[in-house]
């Protein structure tokens, strides 16, 4: 392999170089909506948010929107908490405390605290702003853009914020484009020549195409860029009405598209293609999405480092590969294995392993998904399988090779993923009250 010597020196530098702020950036104060339930994640949601739910081997979810603000220059940030959020709001304390509140520079955790006289807790995305109003107004922003805590990807917003104010937008909608067919399970925005929005449908059953790109439709990332006078208004005329949902994509952004100055803004990347974009709401899509990871060239490069993904990085030593007889090897081919981690005389294909996670002997991991802290015994197969944080697989356990059986004791999909958590192997590790899966 040869570098150049710019390209030699640009990886030996002391330090990360994030992109610096600029005066639209500094105007800016980023709001990511993380109270979501994530229900569809079925039990590994059980005791944390979806946002907060381990990903890529040392991350979680909400990592990549804040990496992405802190990598845009967006260093003011807020995170709007509800569902059983202790464990996110732990590791937003842990891992992103390093910004200095004194210049200018936080990201602030803003639980739902019932702060209006209905006493209620957030009953929508546009409710949970408008339940913070205060706040927003106290650190007087330009402009307000709006995140959701649970996709994946690495955007640079300081280009959508670029576009919203030269286009003069109320509202900007970051976009991605999908198939026809594949529209129909989102937002769905239809735009003229100019990309300004002319409607909104909601999972519409025949989405309007753009023009001039048959098949192919604009769905909703739900990233927004709102000018605060608009938002302030908007939020305020909602909050009041019967009948809403108080909701962005069901409310605010259809029911605004005829007066205000609605654009949409694609999201593609330095090809003009469409950039990687992934909703991680259900079991499948989150064990894809880290199965996709593992690629030889992911279109998702956790290893760009003008663009890092920043977390906290628990105190590990490197991850330990073990034996080296036949039958009795430690490796690991087309995967990711996390700091802590032994592989002792075992073998893992096109896996994410988590932290401190050990696999004994003679055991086979293929196409899986094992979070942190798990201990697999000796003579165990599993296969497309997310095994939850600490789990113990005792020896001689198979997964994944017989469905009907997997169906008695764990969760199945449809696409046939099983879902492995302590309280269905009768391993409660916390008090908890009775379910489907407790002895």
């Amino acid at each position: 392999m040869t570098l150049s010597k710019n390209e030699q020196a640009r990886l030996y530098r002391y330090y990360t170089e994030p992109k610096m702020v600029t005066d639209l950036t500094r105007k800016t104060l980023a709001l990511v909506l993380a109270g979501g339930e994530g229900s569809r994640l079925k039990d590994l949601t059980a005791w944390r948010a979806k946002p907060a739910v381990p990903i890529g081997g040392k991350y979680r979810i909400i990592d990549f929107p804040l990496s992405n603000c802190v990598n845009s220059g967006i260093r003011r940030v807020g995170v709007l908490t509800q569902y059983k959020s202790h464990s996110l709001i732990r590791h937003l304390q842990r891992a992103w405390g390093f910004m200095r509140a004194e210049i200018g520079e936080f990201v602030e955790i803003l639980p739902a605290q019932q702060r209006t006289n209905k006493k209620e807790w957030y009953q929508g995305t546009a409710d949970a702003l408008f339940q913070n109003i205060d706040i927003m107004q106290r650190h007087h922003p330009e402009y307000v853009l709006v995140l959701g805590g649970d996709h994946v990807y690495t955007m640079d917003y300081s280009e959508m914020l670029l576009h919203h104010v030269q286009t003069g937008a109320d509202f900007t909608v970051g976009a991605i484009e999908v198939s026809e067919e594949e529209a129909r399970s989102f937002g769905v925005m239809s735009v003229d020549e100019t990309l300004r929005i002319t409607k909104f449908s909601e999972k519409p059953a025949k989405p309007d195409c753009i023009p001039g790109k048959p098949g192919v439709a604009l769905a909703s990332m739900g990233i927004y860029i709102f000018s605060k006078d608009f938002l302030y208004k908007t939020l305020i005329e909602d909050a009041v009405k019967s009948g809403s949902s108080h909701d962005f994509g069901k409310d605010i952004i259809p029911g605004n598209i005829a007066e205000a100055r609605a654009m949409a803004f694609p999201f593609r990347n330095r090809e003009g293609l469409p950039a990687y974009w992934r909703d991680v709401g259900t079991l499948y899509s989150y064990w894809q999405t880290n199965m996709e990871l593992c690629s030889v060239e992911p279109e998702l490069n956790l290893y760009n480092r003008d663009w890092p993904i920043w977390t906290y990085q628990p105190q590990y030593p490197p991850a330990k590969f073990v034996f080296d007889d036949e039958g009795r090897r430690g490796e690991a081919i087309d995967s990711l294995i996390a700091g802590g981690c032994i592989l002792s005389g075992a073998r893992v294909k096109r896996s994410v392993l988590f932290f401190a996670t050990t696999v004994e002997s003679y055991s086979l991991i293929k196409d899986s998904v094992i979070l942190p802290k798990v201990s697999i015994g000796r003579n165990c197969r599993i296969t497309r399988a997310i095994i939850d944080k600490g789990c113990v697989i005792e020896d001689g356990t198979v997964i994944g090779e017989d469905r009907e059986a997997d169906a008695k004791r764990f969760h199945v999909t449809a696409e046939g993923i099983v879902l492995v958590t302590p309280a269905m192997l009768g391993q409660n590790l916390y008090a908890r009250l009775h379910n489907d899966y407790d002895g």
